[in-house]
């Protein structure tokens, strides 16, 4: 559908620059037909979807790297010129947020593991300068990309599930790893077969066990896909209806200016929410009792 209507102008934004491979006689969006399997662009959303598992969002590894060294440099820089005389503008804020982790860390975090900060700190920043790319006027970028020869062009990575299920799913990785490290095996199913609900009748014990793991299980499972959804709902939801607004043409300055000041808290609430859920899940796998 075009660009030009209502319909294709939300689907086109909405749309990530994915590269994948098509199979031998594939009719192409332009009308063409491939004379062998092909590793190409999409040039349409049922493209994306027909170059199935292993097709790749550029757009969302780009800027998700991106956005990642931007984090780290700076940090990086300020961490090696730190200074207690005269410190620049940039070493006070980088102390700020390294001390409001460093406390959210003490606070929720009831063990002992020298990653927590360092992961935590990095989760925040990593998480809010992908949501802070939603400020961003929604025709800037992409009509950029559009001038140069991309079809697609989606700048806030966080509004693309691959990336949002995969930093959840390396946060249910760590949770799976300290969970047997600091309990074993052993601990790991006593964890997950006598609790919530125990007693002290060996019969009854054993009976409780399929409830245990049943509840445990489901409990378990939610975790990262509550997590990674949670994220990717918020974000993709504020984005929509910056496209909404995008749609007004010049008139949409005053209502994304409004609607961007209210933003500012959602992108900042949900980086605050992953990185809280995270600490809070490493810190009960942790936890002995």
């Amino acid at each position: 559908m075009s660009a030009n209507t209502a319909s294709g102008y939300i689907k086109h934004h909405l749309q990530n620059l994915t590269y994948g491979q098509l199979p031998a006689g594939y009719e192409r969006a332009d009308g063409s037909l491939l004379g062998q399997a092909t590793w190409t662009l999409a040039h349409s959303a049922q493209e994306s979807s027909d170059m199935g598992f292993w097709a790749i969002n550029l757009d969302s590894m780009i800027w998700s790297i991106a956005l990642g060294l931007l984090f780290l440099l700076p940090f990086r820089a300020v961490a090696k010129r730190a200074t207690s005389d005269t410190p620049s503008g940039l070493q006070n804020a980088v102390e700020t947020v390294v001390e409001f982790v460093d406390n959210s860390v003490r606070e929720s975090f009831h063990g002992k593991n020298p990653v927590i900060a360092p992961l935590a700190l990095t989760i925040f920043c990593w998480v809010f300068f992908m949501n802070l790319m939603d400020l961003l006027p929604v025709d800037w970028i992409p009509g950029l990309a559009s001038v140069a020869g991309v079809p697609y062009m989606k700048i806030v990575a966080t509004t693309d599930p691959n990336i949002t299920m995969s930093m959840s799913l390396s946060v249910f990785g760590l949770m799976l790893f300290y969970w047997v490290k600091e309990k074993g095996i052993s601990g790991f199913a006593s964890d997950m077969a006598l609790h919530p609900f125990t007693s002290k009748n060996p019969v009854l014990k054993v009976a409780l066990m399929p409830v245990n793991l049943l509840l445990e299980t489901v409990s378990l499972i939610a975790k990262p896909i509550s997590l990674g959804l949670r994220l990717f709902g918020n974000m993709y939801a504020g984005e929509l209806i910056f496209i909404l607004i995008g749609m007004i043409g010049y008139f949409q300055l005053p209502l994304h200016f409004g609607w961007a000041v209210l933003h500012i808290l959602v992108i900042t609430l949900q980086a605050y929410i992953f990185m809280t859920l995270t600490i809070v899940y490493l810190s009960m796998v942790h936890e002995s009792h």
